[in-house]
């Protein structure tokens, strides 16, 4: 296996300010990758890509919010303008309301894990394929979805795992269609993470990792490395013939 893969390729993620998100910034960059990260925080992009750089890489951030369409049109044009192509796109930006039964759920939340996840993955599909199915070499997508969907329900989570398996859909779909544009698309669902996001409110790494070893059959959270490396397989030549695949990486915790 080459550990140079993506040599010469432009990779986009999107929400890479933080998380799986700038782990993947990081690890695509470690493999060659000219990397663009794209979220609604300044600050925290420019931290990515300041880590990027320091480790030898090439990086840039641009601000951008996945549930506007100018945005992520905007975003690809920018990432062609500096770098000359795009040729890996990680739609990873997500987010998670929890605690409620549905018929507790406000609107507001609804909407806003609808237009995030499941809008702004499509939005963000919708310019990736643009600009791919212009170029030679075509591309490649990876959606992050999540293990609560399609393979896992989870009490008081019901309206996160509707937007998060409509991505697993969008995501076989979209590969049937546009295989022959010469763009492969697969996704990742990852179960609990080291991220902020698999803490429960008020909960310390220190205690989640005490519940990991009740809950998890693997014992433990997932690292934010281990997810990142199943994207950049999936996101590789290694993985050529691997189309519409939902790859879990949750430890077990589906099973």
């Amino acid at each position: 296996m080459s550990w140079n893969r993506f040599s010469g390729r432009t990779a986009l993620v999107t929400g890479g300010g933080s998380g799986i998100g700038r782990t993947l910034a990081l690890a695509f960059a470690a493999e060659g990758a000219r990397v663009v990260v794209a979220g609604r925080t300044r600050a925290s992009l420019d931290e990515t890509v300041g880590l990027v750089e320091r480790a030898g890489g090439t990086a840039f951030a641009r601000v951008a919010d996945v549930s506007r369409a100018a945005d992520l049109d905007a975003l690809v044009r920018a990432a062609v303008d500096r770098f000359g192509s795009l040729d890996v796109a990680v739609n990873n930006a997500g987010v998670l309301r929890a605690g409620r039964p549905l018929a507790d759920v406000d609107e507001e939340d609804w909407r806003s894990m609808l237009d995030t996840n499941l809008t702004g993955v499509f939005l963000a599909l919708r310019a990736e394929v643009r600009q791919m199915r212009t170029q030679p070499g075509g591309g490649a997508i990876v959606n992050v979805s999540s293990n609560i969907g399609v393979h896992r329900q989870i009490r008081g989570l019901t309206a996160y795992a509707t937007s998060k398996a409509a991505v697993t859909a969008l995501t076989r779909g979209a590969a049937l269609e546009h295989l022959g544009d010469g763009v492969r698309i697969n996704a990742v669902s990852p179960g609990p993470s080291e991220t902020a996001m698999s803490l429960r409110p008020g909960e310390s790494e220190d205690e989640r990792a005490l519940r990991m070893k009740e809950q998890s059959p693997l014992g433990r959270v997932s690292s934010t490395e281990e997810v990142a490396q199943a994207v950049l397989y999936l996101a590789s030549d290694d993985a050529a013939s691997v189309v519409g695949t939902d790859l879990v990486i949750d430890g077990g915790a589906a099973l």
